[in-house]
């Protein structure tokens, strides 16, 4: 094969796996925000993904301060496909985490988390 023949079929190839990538769900907003303040315990908490998610397969946790955990009640939505809404049981003051994990429409599960606290 000659050098150029193969720098294309590299090339193919390269982009073909970097295609789906593209598609794996990123947190635009939340509500909380990352590292908010709220004053009191906030009655849900939205999550908003750059493109569509399989909300039958989506997981939210809090973690408070100590390491308990509880798994929130997952619901679609006012946004429509991309958004993702848990409620939220009444919480003290305190520093907690949001953990999220998602399926993506190109087949993969994504994850993260981010921080808030209640109270100043």
């Amino acid at each position: 094969m000659s050098r150029s023949v193969l720098l294309a079929a590299g090339a193919v190839v390269a982009l073909l796996m970097a295609a789906p990538a593209s598609a794996h769900s990123l947190l635009l907003a939340s509500a909380p925000a990352a590292n908010a303040t709220v004053t009191t315990t906030p009655d849900r908490i939205a999550l908003r993904f750059n493109n569509r998610i399989e909300k039958r397969l989506c997981r939210v946790r809090l973690v408070d301060e100590a390491g308990g955990a509880r798994v929130l009640d997952v619901r679609a939505g006012d946004g429509g496909a991309d958004e993702l809404v848990a409620a939220v049981p009444s919480l003290g003051p305190g520093r907690y985490r949001v953990e999220w994990q998602v399926f993506s429409t190109d087949g993969h599960v994504v994850s993260g988390a981010f921080p808030f606290r209640v109270g100043g």
